[in-house]
């Protein structure tokens, strides 16, 4: 399994209104090799809010589909120059990916 972390700034207060986009029903559901995502809101920032969107993948050939995948590009597509929503300024302050392979898990033991 590969965890992959999209590290995503944005503008103070806006990282609980924008967790919701990340995780709502879409085509990632449907992709072969999805396992989940999980947001995470970074605690204590005071110059901006930090989300790490962690995708959860069987390995990295199941999330290189997704990115070349026509949903991935129309999911991340920038508005249209001089369109009402270019207008608007982004509340987006940069981001980095990161990934991960699982190397070792622990899982609480239910009785």
């Amino acid at each position: 399994m590969i965890v992959v972390t999209n590290r995503i700034k944005v503008k103070k207060g806006m990282g609980a209104a924008m967790a919701p986009v990340f995780t709502k029903p879409g085509p990632l559901d449907t992709m072969a090799g999805f396992i989940k995502v999980e947001v995470l809101l970074t605690q204590n920032l005071t110059d901006y809010d930090e989300l790490n969107v962690n995708m959860y993948w069987d390995n990295m050939d199941s999330f290189a589909a997704w990115r070349n995948s026509d949903a991935f590009k129309e999911s991340h597509k920038r508005p249209e120059p001089g369109s009402e929503e270019a207008k608007k300024e982004s509340p987006m302050l940069g981001s980095e990916i990161i990934t991960y392979e699982v190397a070792s898990t622990k899982e609480a033991h239910k009785a």
